[in-house]
């Protein structure tokens, strides 16, 4: 079968996208499941967090878009077993710019994604988009089957993720007619914190079913594993945090109807 491809968006930063992306894959991989995480974001903060400092990366998701290299040459190892990374490299910086000039430059990422003679190894992979709905971002769209989209509880977090929604939907009319939204995730959330509370309800309010009924706590568990270079669940998997991923990912096999893992253990 071929991977589930989720594009993990949203063009405001600080709403724990990249923490999502990765303890996200952690938790699928921790369940059985072999998990890619593609690092699209020139920042690199998932490749850090899953141990790749900035010094050690080699060639990554800029190679794999601008030079079409393969993921399995470029797809890493990380210390969570059946989660690989292809990590964010030095020249992805100016592949906005590149990527302009390039011969179907919507369908560079895609097209590697879903090569011609067998689907690629992996039951999901999950690509952490950079802040913005520039050409990375566009690119993950065009690839992905479905965008989950990480929504602070803070003022104005509500702001923009109209205009994404918009985005995904032209995206879907003009390049890649399968994407849809897989659902919002309220990250950050303080349940001492009313506007916490308030954010929740408008979001759902709003959007109704496709907010996730999990809810990601603000907690510090998360932050320290992250300065370590490890996801919560290596750090601390009683955390609050790490149980938080444990549940959102429970719930995303649930809504994509994702069959219990067949491969080898």
């Amino acid at each position: 079968m071929s991977p589930h491809i989720i594009a993990i968006a949203n063009q405001k930063g600080g709403v724990g996208k990249t923490t999502t992306a990765i303890n996200l894959a952690t938790a699928l991989a921790v369940a059985r499941y072999r998990v890619l995480l593609i690092d699209l974001d020139p920042q690199g903060n998932a490749s850090t967090g899953l141990g790749i400092d900035y010094a050690n990366r080699r060639a990554g998701s800029y190679a794999l878009m601008a030079e079409n290299r393969s993921v399995d040459e470029l797809a890493c190892t990380t210390l969570v077993p059946l989660l690989s990374l292809v990590p964010s490299d030095n020249e992805l910086a100016g592949a906005e710019i590149e990527l302009v000039d390039m011969e179907k430059r919507e369908y560079r990422l895609a097209e590697v994604l879903s090569p011609p003679d067998a689907p690629l190894a992996y039951d999901f992979i999950l690509i952490d988009c950079p802040p913005s709905l520039g050409l990375l971002t566009l690119n993950a769209l065009v690839a992905a089957h479905s965008v989950l989209v990480p929504l602070q509880c803070e003022f104005f977090a509500l702001e923009g993720v109209s205009q994404l929604i918009r985005t995904v939907e032209r995206v879907r009319r003009a390049f890649n007619s399968k994407l849809h939204v897989q659902g919002l995730v309220l990250t950050m959330f303080d349940r001492r914190n009313n506007l916490s509370e308030l954010v929740a309800a408008d979001a759902r309010g709003f959007f109704g079913e496709q907010v996730f009924e999990t809810v990601i706590p603000r907690n510090i568990r998360i932050s320290e594993a992250q300065s370590y270079g490890k996801p919560a669940h290596l750090y601390d998997a009683k955390s609050s945090g790490a149980l938080a991923y444990d549940r959102l990912a429970h719930e995303l096999l649930t809504r994509t109807n994702t069959p219990a893992p067949g491969h080898a253990s």
